[in-house]
C-alpha cells in the first residue's frame, strides 16, 4: 500500500511540474497560433488551394487595429502590390467580406478576432484619394460603430504585419471571401 501511495505522489508531482515552467511560453505560442487557424468547416485558403501561411501574429484584443477607437477613423488610398487600395490605422490595408449582405456585418467573435472591424468614434474621415460620399457606418452587434465604404463593412486582417501588406487578399475564411477595397469601393482584382 505504501508503494502505491508513493507512486501516486510521484505521479502527481510530475504532473504538477509539467503544468508550469519554461514550457509555458511555447504552449502560449502554440495556443495563439491556433487562434488564427481556420476551424473545421471554415477553411482559409488562397486561390491555389493552399492553407494561408501563419505569420505568427496573434489576434489579440490589444492589437492596435482592435483597440477601442479614441476618435474618428481615417481612411487613405495607399499604393500596394495590388494597386491602390484603402488603408486605415498605421497604413494597414482594409478588406471587405463577401458574406456581408445588406450593409450588415457577418463577422463576429472568432471571425472579428482574425478580421478586426474598422471601428470609429465619430464620423469617419476621408483621407487622400478617398471619396467622402462612399464613407458610412453601421452598428455592430457588440455596440461598436464600424466604418463602411460603398456600403461594405470594412475590416483589417490580423496577419497583415505592416503598412502595405495585403496577405488577406482573396482568402477564403469564415464562409466567404476577403478582398482589399479600391478607392472606387470595389474589391481589388489581383
Amino acid at each position: 500500500m505504501r508503494k502505491l501511495l508513493y507512486a501516486g505522489a510521484v505521479a502527481l508531482s510530475l504532473l504538477a511540474a509539467g503544468c508550469g515552467g519554461a514550457g509555458d511560453n511555447e504552449a502560449n505560442r502554440v495556443a495563439n497560433d491556433q487562434v488564427n487557424e481556420p476551424t473545421p468547416g471554415e477553411p482559409s485558403e488562397y486561390p491555389s488551394g493552399t492553407v494561408a501561411p501563419s505569420t505568427g501574429v496573434p489576434a489579440t484584443p490589444t492589437s492596435p487595429v482592435q483597440a477601442t477607437p479614441t476618435g474618428p477613423a481615417r481612411l487613405d488610398a495607399a499604393s500596394t502590390s495590388l494597386g491602390t487600395v484603402l488603408a486605415g490605422v498605421d497604413g494597414r490595408t482594409v478588406y471587405l467580406f463577401t458574406k456581408d449582405k445588406g450593409g450588415v456585418s457577418a463577422c463576429t467573435q472568432a471571425c472579428a478576432a482574425a478580421w478586426p472591424p474598422v471601428l470609429t468614434a465619430g464620423t469617419p474621415q476621408p483621407g487622400s484619394g478617398v471619396r467622402a460620399d462612399l464613407l458610412g457606418t453601421i452598428k455592430r452587434p457588440d455596440g461598436g460603430t464600424q466604418v463602411t465604404y460603398n456600403k461594405h463593412p470594412l475590416y483589417y486582417y490580423a496577419k497583415d504585419r505592416k503598412a502595405g501588406d495585403v496577405t488577406g487578399q482573396n482568402v477564403r475564411d469564415f464562409g466567404g471571401e476577403w478582398y482589399a477595397v479600391t478607392a472606387e469601393g470595389k474589391r481589388a482584382k489581383h
